[in-house]
């Protein structure tokens, strides 16, 4: 039970760590309060109801959650499907929709987690995920449009919306063009300067003084005030519909899956960068708590924010009381400045959407998935187009079905062996992690040989085995043999390369040996021999083990202080005796049986 309450670690907290956290916080809540707005925006709701859902949700979620950094809010993708979803909901109160919504997808999430269901997002293929953040950047951009050039909106499909924005450019506003588009422009400019401006924060700031100033709004330049005044104070007690459940239960599905999905990428995003061992069923629960808060605090559906999760890394946050400090913060700003948002100009918030939409559109990331292979561009192309052609929570079912079809077709398990130096001096195969009895394990160098399809249903597994090698420090460099395994595909090809950092960080090496010719394509089209050392990749060669010899003597070259004797000794005796055409192949399968 202890494990689905992190927050009682007081191992975690410390005086001398609180200074950090609530410089991190404060960065955290200058990027909250404008992306707080603008997704509303994108979820049709009041903008009050971003604002309310990055404070007390991110409270619970930073004290509930398995990792320390994730900033638990609004997100893109989220606010997207949950528009999308309420707008189909006609008669009913948007607001009410959305936070019985949040009520819904906070129970799922619970389960899921209590459930220890975290493996299904294993079977959710980065290509599919990467489709519906391509589609959602489209849609939001377009779902912008009328409010940049200040004309009439629509809602619908792509199509619709464009054809309405087309007919009503006749009476196009010049002023929110300028403002948005200064918006925009100022928020690149101040990136391209220093990164870690709250370039959205300055630039609203800006926009909001500039309408005060000047009373644009007089000249029909609509605020936020225009659309539903931000109340000073605290968030209110809200209290979910029950009889909307049956309606809105195929769209909290989706959003729990999305979220999920979303949640669990970011979690793993930024453990990677800080070393910390993640719980995906705490990560499930915190989530689920935060968005049953989420319901009783005027708020609506949260996940796990990328750009906010990593810019509370970034900042140097130490604990889990850096999230607690930036919802308190929030309160505090709707307490005593809230009102000032509701001058904010709706078109110098539809400027930051653009800059999201375009961000939301990862171009590198596309050209590599469209470099892998046909099922990958499949995976990614089918799940863009639906987004555009299907209510998005069907997008999400498709996308998710694909996933499963191509696990299906292609499930086997992955098998992991280490290879161990036997007492009669050949290496010899035991299961991972277990007592080598009469072999001989070398400390600082650990040999791991891998059988089976390299697809995004092994990931999970595939991570497992590397955390577990990660945090036994003394191994210094590990080997891993690919000679048996096919069908690599980004996803794995993603999880090698940020092994790969970590263990760089540390001065440790990971050196990959037997790579097949078509293993060695797929690396070089989505360009991981890149990030990988190229040096520390060995490709298979004509002599049975002559890679992996090759490998093991270049890992002993890196670890000159280390524990390697049983493998020094066993290239001594073994390293060149393979000649092309001997039958040593079949003498070493059989020592390795």
């Amino acid at each position: 039970m202890k494990e689905f309450l992190p927050f009682l670690d007081l191992k975690e907290h410390r005086p001398s760590d609180a200074g950090k956290d609530l410089l991190s916080a404060l960065a955290v809540t200058f990027l909250s309060v404008p992306q707080g707005v603008a997704y509303a925006m994108i979820a049709g709701l009041p903008p009050s109801a971003g604002l309310y859902a990055t404070a007390l949700p991110t409270i619970v979620g930073s004290m509930m959650r398995s990792s320390r950094h994730v900033a638990t809010g609004p997100t893109n993708a989220i606010s997207l499907l949950v528009g999308g979803g309420v707008a189909l909901m006609t008669g009913t109160d948007p607001l009410t929709c959305a936070i019985t919504l949040a009520l819904m997808v906070g129970v799922l999430q619970i389960i899921a987690g209590i459930l220890r269901l975290d493996a299904i997002v294993d079977y959710i293929s980065n290509p599919v995920v990467l489709g519906y953040i391509t589609g959602a950047g489209l849609l939001i951009g377009i779902g912008q449009l009328h409010n940049v050039t200040g004309t009439q909106g629509a809602r619908g499909d792509v199509l619709n919306r464009l054809s309405v924005w087309i007919q009503g450019l006749d009476q196009l506003q010049w002023q929110a063009v300028a403002m948005a588009a200064a918006t925009a422009a100022f928020i690149l400019i101040l990136r391209r300067i220093r990164k870690g401006l709250p370039g959205a924060l300055i630039a609203m700031a800006l926009a909001t003084a500039a309408s005060m100033a000047f009373n644009l709004q007089s000249h029909g330049l609509m605020t936020v005030a225009d659309i539903e005044p931000i109340p000073k104070g605290l968030p209110p007690l809200t209290l979910p519909d029950l009889s909307l459940i049956s309606s809105l239960l195929p769209l909290a599905v989706a959003c729990t899956v999305l979220s999920l999905v979303e949640s669990s990428a970011v979690a793993r995003t930024t453990a990677s960068r800080s070393g910390q061992r993640l719980n995906l069923s705490a990560e499930f629960t915190g989530q689920g708590l935060a968005n049953v808060s989420a319901a009783f605090c005027g708020a609506y559906p949260t996940s796990a924010s990328l750009s906010r999760s990593a810019l509370n890394e970034r900042s140097g946050a130490v604990t889990r009381l850096s999230g607690v400090y930036s919802g308190l913060m929030i309160l505090a700003i709707l307490l005593a400045f809230g009102h000032l948002a509701n001058h904010t100009p709706i078109a110098s918030l539809a400027g930051l959407l653009m800059v999201v939409a375009v961000d939301l559109v990862d171009t590198e990331r596309i050209k590599r998935t469209l470099r892998s292979t046909l099922s990958d561009k499949l995976s990614f192309a089918v799940t863009a187009l639906a987004t555009w052609a299907m209510p998005l929570d069907q997008a999400i079912y498709l996308g998710v079905g694909i996933s499963l079809i191509l696990f299906l077709r292609n499930a086997r398990l992955l098998i992991a062996r280490e290879m161990v130096v036997s007492k009669t001096g050949r290496l010899r195969e035991i299961l991972p992690f277990t007592d080598p009895g009469e072999n001989q394990r070398c400390t600082a160098i650990r040999i791991i040989h891998l059988e089976g399809r390299l697809f995004f249903g092994a990931a999970g597994e595939l991570q497992n085995l590397l955390e577990e090698i990660y945090l036994q420090t003394d191994i210094k460099a590990l080997v891993i043999r690919l000679k048996r395994t096919h069908g690599m595909d980004m996803t794995i090809a993603a999880a090698l390369e940020a092994f790969a950092q970590r263990m760089d960080q540390q001065d440790r090496h990971l050196i990959l040996s037997g790579v097949r010719p078509d293993t060695l394509q797929i690396l070089k089209r989505i360009g991981a021999t890149d990030r990988l050392q190229k040096d520390h990749i060995f490709a298979t060669r004509p002599r049975w083990f002559a890679s992996m010899h090759q490998a093991l003597d270049y890992a002993c070259t890196l670890t000159p202080n280390g524990d390697n004797t049983p493998i020094r000794l066993y290239l001594e005796r073994y390293g060149d005796v393979s000649k092309p055409g001997d039958n040593q192949d079949t003498k070493q399968d059989n020592a390795t049986a």
